[in-house]
């Protein structure tokens, strides 16, 4: 039997009308579900690590033993040759290559739902296994937060999850890769929280990336062990008089970081700008492979990760004359390798340049003060200090160190090094790097549910459209009628040609009513009304209003219909727009808790979800095709909401510019082949039949 994406579909719908009939818990559905992406996530983890030893025996064996006739001077090339395999990926597939690291991780869960196509995954899962295999001095990091979120995705994807849900379990796909390379199921969690989701702490989110991860983490410990990847002496923290130590070594690190983003910043604008629009890339590429390879044949700690070398640091095996050098080339190297074209990540650098950092702060405490300080103690807080700079993750920082070396001994003077370090790079930089990264790149990113639903609706789409009035020339006693007739507190002042020239409230006009009588016919409108009046554009989203709002410390402003014209069209009020958000996020919430059964309805079949109230799948009407949502005001005409729309997709069509499933905006233009999950009471969706 020929398996096709009809059949997948097929089974996947019967587990999950099979599931239904068990009546499980939502939460047990979605607990399965975080366990069952974390063991792809972490197998793929699994997979990566043992592929990238298997290329670097490749190359340094295999590869190293044909060119005999090189002697020892033959690991000169392999990076050389490793970095022009990577030139020829990324002329087959130049679009695919752009697509890398945690960025993209970063914009696929925030902009296409956690949506990554599936060549994607596979195109960075050799690239850099290809890059570290022969030595190139980047990390696994980054590449592995792919492979995991893009498996993640995939298996969303063929569960047909809702956009939301993949969201979540793409970015638990990620964190759990990330604690299977590392073996740190909590430093996992933490990446995906810090990075990925930009600090978002719900509660869902958490509990899918702690199972995930875990469970990677656990899939990890079985096929790669359970050895502490770093061995070293127990750390002695000294006295707590000291303490102000680890204050200078963070600040210290902090220093570092801000070094090496600007001159990561410089590498990425003069590769891009200046050398790369001269000279072909994969000359480039070559030439930097050689530094890599010329700078391993004398200091071979150079080469790969980087793991052994810190363990020699640690260990004391090495002179503080090397480890200065080794601080020197993988500090010039790393950002080298990554910008001329090369693939990679720079947690394990960071790691890396961190411990040359503390062990060389500790020479330093030791011989020009008289005080001891730990080589030990002070290599392992410099490397988390030096991993939450750079990274901007100070939380994931404490834990992954802590949990790479578990030792609890020294966790007060990393927690100390890490803050320090971590706020002075956001006080220079300003942000978070990752996301400045993405501004440079035009995306502007949050990590607050409330500005995504707020920026996504225009103040057109839901001003009160009926403002109250009056000629600036017109009577107290006019103002004070219009304010009784109307519901709204607040009057406006126009001209003859009807500019906006003031405002009038409530609480303006009740000082007077206790000598109305006597000045409701000397006074008039434009001798109380305030003319310092803000206005906003309708064209403005919703977060922008809410800012002006409280920033003006007012309830209400007038809406108008353009930066060039004073003429007030509608009103905008603090209660439209929380109302406006309480009904967004509650069909937010509630397409996504109805995600399965929105799967299972047939078209044209009813499926009463609560008392009077139902959902069901239709076509759309011939006059509704090629008009947004906001035309066709299937609220006031219907009394419909459209939770969903379910486009024609097979299933392993990489298109990224469509969805299986998803929630529209208001801007959404039906097309002839969408199909419209409508919501709303059983009466209004039974009249449907009519269209």
């Amino acid at each position: 039997m020929q398996i096709t994406d009809k059949n997948i579909i097929s089974i996947s719908n019967r587990i999950k009308i099979y599931l239904e009939k068990i009546s499980f818990p939502e939460y047990t559905f979605f607990s399965f579900y975080a366990i069952l992406i974390g063991a792809a996530a972490g197998l793929a983890a699994v997979f990566f690590h043992l592929s990238i030893e298997f290329f670097n025996n490749i190359f340094f064996n295999r590869t190293k033993d044909g060119l005999y006739f090189l002697g020892a001077a033959a690991v000169i090339l392999l990076p050389a040759i490793g970095m022009f395999i990577q030139y020829l990926m990324i002329y087959a597939a130049p679009e695919i290559s752009k697509k890398r690291g945690v960025l993209e991780i970063i914009k696929s869960v925030a902009l296409k739902s956690g949506y990554i196509p599936l060549r994607t995954t596979i195109f960075h899962f050799f690239a850099p296994v290809i890059c570290i295999g022969s030595g190139g001095t980047v990390g696994p990091e980054g590449p592995a937060a792919q492979i995991g979120g893009g498996v993640a995705s995939k298996l969303a994807t063929i569960l047909r999850f809702s956009d939301q849900r993949r969201r979540v379990f793409t970015a638990a796909g990620a964190g759990a890769a990330i604690a299977a390379i590392f073996n740190t199921p909590l430093g996992g969690v933490f990446f995906a929280l810090e990075i990925v989701l930009l600090n978002d702490f719900r509660t869902p989110t958490f509990s899918a990336l702690i199972l995930a991860s875990v469970t990677a983490s656990a899939i990890s410990r079985i096929f790669l062990g359970n050895e502490s990847i770093f061995a070293f002496s127990v750390p002695h923290i000294g006295s707590y008089q000291y303490f102000y130590l680890f204050i200078l070594l963070g600040l210290f690190c902090g220093f570092i970081a801000i070094i090496f983003l600007k001159y990561d910043d410089f590498s990425s604008n003069l590769f891009r700008k200046k050398i790369l629009t001269k000279i072909p890339q994969w000359v480039v590429m070559i030439f930097v492979g050689l530094l890599v390879g010329i700078s391993g044949y004398f200091y071979k700690d150079i080469f790969g990760i980087g793991y052994t070398g810190i363990n020699n640091i640690l260990s004391s095996s090495t002179t503080w004359q090397v480890v200065l050098i080794l601080f020197g080339l993988k500090f010039l190297l790393v950002p080298l390798v990554l910008h001329s074209g090369g693939f990679g990540g720079t947690f394990a650098p960071s790691l890396f340049i961190g411990a040359c950092a503390g062990y060389l702060f500790s020479i330093f405490v030791t011989e020009l003060f008289g005080i001891y300080a730990d080589p030990t103690t002070y290599i392992l807080v410099g490397m988390g200090a030096t991993l939450g700079g750079i990274n901007s993750i100070p939380l994931t920082a404490i834990l992954m160190i802590f949990e790479m070396t578990r030792e609890y001994s020294f966790i007060l003077p990393l927690m100390l090094s890490v803050i320090v370090s971590s706020t002075l790079v956001q006080i220079v930089i300003k942000g978070s790097y990752h996301l400045k990264k993405l501004e440079k790149q035009g995306f502007r990113l949050s990590s607050g549910k409330q500005e995504g639903i707020l920026k996504s609706i225009s103040v057109g789409a839901v001003m009160q459209s009926n403002p109250i009035l009056v000629n600036r020339n017109s009577s107290l006693q006019k103002v004070v009628s219009k304010l009784m007739e109307s519901t709204h507190h607040i009057i406006y002042t126009v001209d003859d040609d009807e500019n906006l020239t003031g405002a009038i409230s409530e609480t303006q006009i009740r000082p007077l009513i206790t000598e109305f009588d006597s000045l409701k016919e000397s006074l008039i409108a434009s001798d109380i009304a305030d003319n310092r009046v803000l206005t906003i554009d309708k064209r403005q989203d919703l977060d922008y209003a809410l800012k002006m709002l409280t920033k003006s410390d007012v309830d209400e402003l007038p809406v108008v219909s353009g930066e060039q014209t004073n003429k007030v069209i509608g009103t905008i009020s603090r209660h439209d727009i929380l109302s406006t958000y309480s009904k967004e996020s509650l069909k937010n919430d509630l397409a996504e808790g109805l995600t399965r059964e929105i799967d299972l309805l047939k078209e044209t079949k009813i499926s009463r979800i609560a008392d009077g109230y139902a959902i069901i799948e239709r076509k759309p009407s011939h006059e509704f095709i090629g008009k947004t949502l906001a035309q066709l005001k299937l609220r006031n005409k219907f009394g419909l909401e459209v939770l969903m729309i379910k486009k024609s997709k097979p299933l392993f069509d990489e298109d990224e510019n469509e969805s299986k499933l998803i929630m529209p905006g208001h801007n959404y233009k039906i097309e002839a082949d969408d199909i419209l999950v409508l919501f709303g009471t059983e009466e209004k969706i039974i009249n449907t039949k009519d269209w």
